[in-house]
């Protein structure tokens, strides 16, 4: 069967043009996200940090606003102390200027490897009354904590060594000859 050009109109074109625009529409329909289900914040990850240098040791986050939220709302972290203390609650004021937010606990002492810790996340409106959106998570290291140096092997913005952190008698870099303390200086003979 041959379609003459005489039999295509342009009212036919126009119909089958929105036929095909309807599926499409429909398919499209079918397929969308509801905003309405999604949270209103996106966890993007998070995890332990280890700073050897500075001899600390935190936890914490980063999320994304995923729904709209009213400018001054609050996102509060509650993070399990390892030493058995109270909890660490970490407070931000959500900003128009940006929708991504990272909270992490202030430094922490006593982490045991293999062992979750919980954070329980919270958004609460501006007056911080109400709970608009709230979920727990656990993050565990792969680090134990008695690793942390006592002291900070460095300080100052130049990264000077420590000299409370250097072994006795030991004063500066190198000197892995006299003392056999390996990438320490010292004055032992």
């Amino acid at each position: 069967m041959i379609v003459s050009i005489v039999s295509i109109t342009p009212q036919r074109i126009v119909l089958a043009s929105c036929a095909v625009l309807s599926v499409l529409f429909a398919i499209g329909w079918m397929t969308r996200e509801d905003p309405g289900e999604k949270p209103l914040l996106q966890v993007l990850g998070g995890g332990f940090v280890y700073n050897y240098r500075i001899s600390e040791m935190h936890y914490g986050f980063s999320a994304v606003v995923s729904k709209p939220l009213a400018s001054g709302s609050i996102i509060e972290a509650s993070f399990e102390d390892p030493a058995g203390g109270a909890v660490h609650v970490v407070r931000q004021r959500v900003s128009p200027r940006t929708s991504r937010y990272a909270l992490h606990s202030p430094p922490v002492r006593g982490v045991e490897a293999g062992r979750p810790y919980l954070v329980a996340i919270r958004v609460l409106d501006r007056l911080g009354e109400e709970v608009l959106w709230a979920r727990d998570m656990d993050f565990v290291s792969q680090v134990d904590g008695a690793i942390v140096p006592a002291v900070p092997l460095i300080i100052g913005a130049g990264y000077h060594s420590n000299p409370a952190a250097l072994p006795r008698g030991c004063i500066k870099l190198p000197c892995r000859k006299r003392c056999g303390f390996t990438g320490m200086g010292c004055t032992r003979g």
